[in-house]
């Protein structure tokens, strides 16, 4: 009884990084992952790691101030430094939101649709329209009966799912961990389009809306000074889940792809090229980890813009007020674009991470601004080592922002 009490007290300790997790590991980043590993097998796994290292910074950075002031980024941002900063914030926030509605739900009903043609008499499989219908009534009604410690229950549900999914295919294609180990190393393989691939798991692990949101759910789950020690170890186990996924993905692609030469281009290439090499049963176990992993991103998508705005407003977050509802349905309803007008959803997806991309500086650099600020954070700004490090990191958002709006001005 007493474990079973002591586990119960663990999980709702890290509902805010599995949160995260939910949000962070979506179609975009399974993209990436899976076009890395076919390409160049494990040798990228380094940018992977020194990403999600910094994403570990980042999110403890941002949950210790809310923690320390009791006030959120986005409404700091505009009452410290104007409207215009934390608009631009805003807006790009919820641009990339609409755009990732659009582009998630497109390649996870194309996914389905492609995995299930063996199983129509057409040999066309699951028609898109219904299958959006579908996924937006789950996730409306998931928003529509529940509360923050409902929306972290079901989170944790997809992203457990979505974890055995993927880890499983991974055995399945039984990695070699001397080639994991070698990927480690830092270096730039050969290939053009090795520089974007690194600047797109930068852009899909150090996406600045994980900050926001990351100092949203702080503030929601009440968690205070004296709390700093349970947001470091959420932290902590977010990031690793984070990078264990991306591994396991990686390793997907790199121990059945790469060895033939085949490359990813887009989701559908996943199912389209593994399924010969993996078999259906292993096939089957990833397209419901993509699945998962859509419908755990498109969740918090959906939520994310009554919290900003609510944020941005410092205003309750009233998730049953009719203003939330209509405007959660809305976007919902933007995943019908694709299915119904056509359009290319990986496409949709850049455009969002290049929105992102050009946010995040940004965003990391007003916060560096504001923990130093011994008005604000008072004994507990950033040591001479968190600043250094804090410094690094947005010099390399930076450098990932340019690489990445050069390689995607290219494409």
């Amino acid at each position: 009884m007493k474990k079973n009490t002591k586990l119960a007290a663990l999980l709702a300790t890290i509902g805010p990084g599995i949160f995260l997790v939910g949000y962070n590991i979506g179609t975009g980043s399974i993209t990436t992952m899976a076009a890395t590993g076919a390409e160049y097998g494990m040798l990228l796994v380094w940018p992977l790691l020194l990403s999600c290292i910094f994403t570990f910074f980042l999110i403890i950075a941002f949950g210790r101030f809310t923690a320390v002031t009791g006030d959120t980024a986005l409404h700091s941002f505009r009452k410290y430094f104007g409207a215009p900063a934390a608009l631009f914030v805003l807006a790009a926030l919820l641009v990339s939101e609409f755009t990732s509605s659009i582009g998630v739900m497109a390649i996870v009903t194309q996914i389905v649709q492609e995995w299930s043609r063996p199983l129509t008499p057409s040999g066309e499989g699951f028609n898109t329209i219904i299958l959006t219908v579908i996924f937006v009534t789950l996730i409306y009604a998931v928003f529509w009966n529940g509360n923050y410690s409902f929306f972290e229950k079901i989170l944790a549900l997809f992203v457990g799912l979505m974890g055995f999914s993927f880890v499983l295919t991974m055995f399945m294609v039984s990695p070699d961990p001397a080639e994991i180990i070698t990927g480690l190393i830092p270096r730039i393989p050969e290939g053009s389009n090795a520089p974007l691939l690194i600047a797109g798991m930068a852009g899909t692990t150090m996406g600045g809306v994980l900050y926001v949101v990351r100092s949203i759910l702080v503030k929601e789950k009440g968690w205070t000074v004296r709390d700093l020690h349970i947001e470091k170890r959420d932290a902590l186990i977010s990031v690793a889940i984070m990078f264990l996924l991306s591994v396991a993905i990686m390793v997907s692609a790199a121990g059945t792809l790469h060895p033939r030469g085949l490359l990813v281009e887009n989701a559908i290439d996943m199912v389209r090229l593994l399924e010969p090499l993996a078999g259906r049963f292993a096939i089957s176990v990833f397209v419901a980890g993509i699945v998962c992993a859509g419908l755990s991103s498109l969740f918090p998508i959906a939520i994310l813009g009554p919290w900003l705005l609510a944020d941005y407003n410092d205003t309750p977050r009233d998730m049953r007020s009719t203003q939330s509802r209509v405007f959660v349905l809305g976007v919902l309803s933007l995943g019908l674009i694709v299915p119904i007008f056509g359009g290319r959803p990986v496409l949709i997806m850049i455009v969002s991470q290049v929105l992102l991309t050009l946010a995040t500086p940004l965003i990391v650099l007003l916060m560096i601004i504001l923990l130093n600020r011994e008005s604000i954070m008072g004994e507990h700004r950033p040591t001479r080592a968190m600043n250094v490090m804090l410094i690094v990191i947005f010099a390399f958002s930076l450098l990932m922002a340019g690489i990445g709006v050069i390689g995607l001005m290219g494409l």
